[in-house]
């Protein structure tokens, strides 16, 4: 399973239920990534995109707890165990788990490949990811050169679980 983010030097992913900042490149290379896959995310992540409509092009599944929510488009599911199970239809590498904070800190125990567009900066925020640079189980095993998006130096970083 692989999770995709975007972080600053705090790990830190949003504030007030929206992205940090927002880099052309960095939303070229999601959609490159999880187009034709499947996306995991929860209500409040999907309530951000643009007319709460699911992803084009995916699978999008999503976690809820409210037990009547549904998306036209889209599964809903309302626990890890009913998200696992469903997840058993599709192989490993085509899901990517793409927010929000709650979502990405169950799942990460799951993935074993982590696509993190790390951004040279410290914003104001409220939720956070766990810092696989601190983690002894993950390992950086590709990393692009330094790119920039006006006055924001951002690098793209490939980290794979150890064993």
């Amino acid at each position: 399973m692989n999770m995709i983010v975007a972080v600053d030097n705090n790990w830190a992913i949003g504030c007030r239920n929206s992205l940090l900042v927002s880099i052309p490149a960095d939303h070229k290379f999601f959609r490159q990534e999880t187009t034709g896959k499947v996306v995991v995310l929860g209500r409040k992540t999907l309530e951000t995109f643009p007319q709460k409509q699911p992803l084009q092009n995916r699978t999008n599944i999503i976690l809820s707890s409210h037990p009547d929510y549904q998306v036209k488009g889209a599964i809903v599911v309302h626990s890890q165990e009913e998200l696992l199970d469903r997840l058993k239809a599709y192989p490993d590498e085509e899901i990517y788990i793409i927010g929000g904070e709650s979502v990405y800190r169950m799942m990460l125990p799951y993935c074993s490949v982590a696509h993190v567009t790390k951004i040279d900066h410290v914003y104001e925020a409220d939720a956070y990811v766990p810092n696989l640079d601190e983690d002894e189980a993950w390992e950086i095993t590709a990393e692009s050169e330094e790119q920039t998006y006006f006055d924001l130096v951002y690098r793209f970083v490939k980290y794979e679980r150890k064993g």
